[in-house]
């Protein structure tokens, strides 16, 4: 049971965020991102800028404005051209809004100065402070009810990258399977060989990222001239469930595909339900089970592969 003064701290926690975020990101200017309008009108312009139009009783729902001064704001961009206005044609009582040529140079203007803006203060934080500020920020929306699914975007490896796969495989199966440090160093001795003998025409890494956090990862090596393999596959169990391990299989497969290899092989366990479907989903085949104990737990290792 929470009690009275522990709602009152917690809500004294949260009015002080407010007063510093507020303050770090302009949104108290007279005009906001150096414009002629206060947040409230350029959250207008952006919301229009991303839908290309809307309805406005649900524009003033979805922003939690009063429809009044939602209307009151609307004139004013009419008036200057930046917002237009008809009647819909399913309901002529209700108005449909969408920019003009001006009101889209307006979004432009305001998206890139807010994205400059996010950037520098992002900038001036170290590399750490940046994932752990992204990360806080998503257990925010997801405490306060957002529902928008993230993005999750694929890139090829950068530094500092390999350090986060090694730590990312270390912790998640001890976690998850009781592994010793034996994988973990098996983990660092697999990246160190990547990036001693890399070769971008033939391997590649991919990692995934989801609001700039790393949440998966997998890689290309070459065995031989016509053997490529597949290792390293790790989906975080924040990102499980929402297709992110297949999506990376498959790109293994096309990569390995197009650089002209004829069999695409990887080792894994069968205590690894989850990419053990995927492999059998996308084709490959089981050709060796060997049990062992290499890890501090006993389990069986398989060879699977795909002929490509």
């Amino acid at each position: 049971m929470v009690t009275h003064t522990q709602l009152a701290n917690r809500a004294q926690a949260v009015r002080r965020f407010n007063r510093l975020y507020t303050q770090r990101i302009g949104v108290l200017a007279e005009g906001y991102l150096d414009t002629a309008y206060p947040l409230a009108a350029v959250r207008i312009v952006f919301e229009l800028g991303d839908r290309g139009e809307a309805i406005a009783a649900d524009l003033a729902r979805d922003l939690s404005l009063d429809p009044g001064y939602l209307s009151r704001l609307v004139n004013r961009l009419r008036r200057e051209d930046l917002i237009e206005r008809r009647a819909a044609p399913h309901d002529r009582r209700q108005s449909v809004l969408s920019l003009t040529d001006g009101g889209r140079e307006v979004f432009e203007t305001v998206n890139q100065r807010s994205q400059d803006d996010i950037s520098m203060l992002l900038g001036s934080m170290s590399e750490g402070d940046q994932r752990r500020l992204v990360k806080s920020l998503g257990v925010v929306a997801e405490v306060l009810g957002d529902r928008q699914p993230p993005v999750v975007v694929l890139r090829e490896h950068r530094p500092g990258d390999m350090g986060w796969v090694v730590q990312a495989h270390g912790a998640l199966y001890a976690e998850e399977f009781g592994w010793d440090a034996r994988f973990e160093a098996l983990v660092a001795e697999i990246v160190a060989g990547f990036l001693r003998h890399f070769d971008p025409a033939r391997e590649r890494c991919w990692i995934a990222e989801r609001d700039g956090i790393q949440v998966g990862s997998v890689f290309v090596v070459a065995q031989s001239a016509e053997v490529a393999k597949l290792r390293l596959l790790l989906v975080d169990p924040s990102a499980r469930g929402s297709g992110l391990g297949r999506t990376l299989v498959q790109e293994c497969v096309r990569f390995a595909r197009a650089a002209g290899y004829g069999r695409l092989v990887l080792w894994t366990n069968d205590v690894l339900l989850g990419a053990r479907r995927i492999y059998e989903a996308e084709g490959f085949q089981i050709t060796e089970q060997t049990p062992h104990t290499d890890f501090g737990v006993p389990m069986v290792g398989e060879l699977w592969e795909l002929a490509l």
